[in-house]
């Protein structure tokens, strides 16, 4: 037991200490039409590709080729106000983070019970 809490101890400490640290980065320059034109255009085509995306456009009666062909014919401003408009709309079924949260909450609860440091679970029994 002391040794689990000795590990245990000297893991959080660890990672608590490594959340300080900076993380290096590194820059560069890009040119002008490279960093206000593809990115748009790039992104939107991306996201026309997707598999889930395509499925939707296809159920619509849209041929993806079709859309794919329309968004290269856009000019630049109009892809760029097209990609702003991707980024303010809402992330449909996306419960990926609360799930996640969920879940980790459930393991740290349960990993108390087994320590015997609460009892949250009936079904757990502590290790003392």
């Amino acid at each position: 037991m002391t040794f689990l809490r000795r590990f245990l101890s000297i893991t959080l400490i660890v990672s608590i200490a490594g959340m300080g640290l900076p993380l290096p980065a590194q820059a560069g320059m890009l040119p002008t039409p490279t960093a206000a034109t593809e990115p748009a255009k790039q992104r939107i085509i991306g996201l026309l590709e997707r598999s889930d995306v395509r499925a939707k456009l296809e159920a619509l009666g849209v041929n993806p080729t079709d859309a794919k062909a329309r968004v290269a014919a856009l000019n630049d401003d109009e892809a760029a106000q097209l990609a702003a408009k991707l980024d303010s709309l809402p992330v449909g079924a996306d419960g990926g983070a609360l799930i996640g949260a969920l879940v980790l909450i459930f393991l740290v609860l349960l990993l108390t019970d087994i320590l015997g440091f609460t009892h949250v679970f009936p079904f757990t029994k502590p290790m003392k």
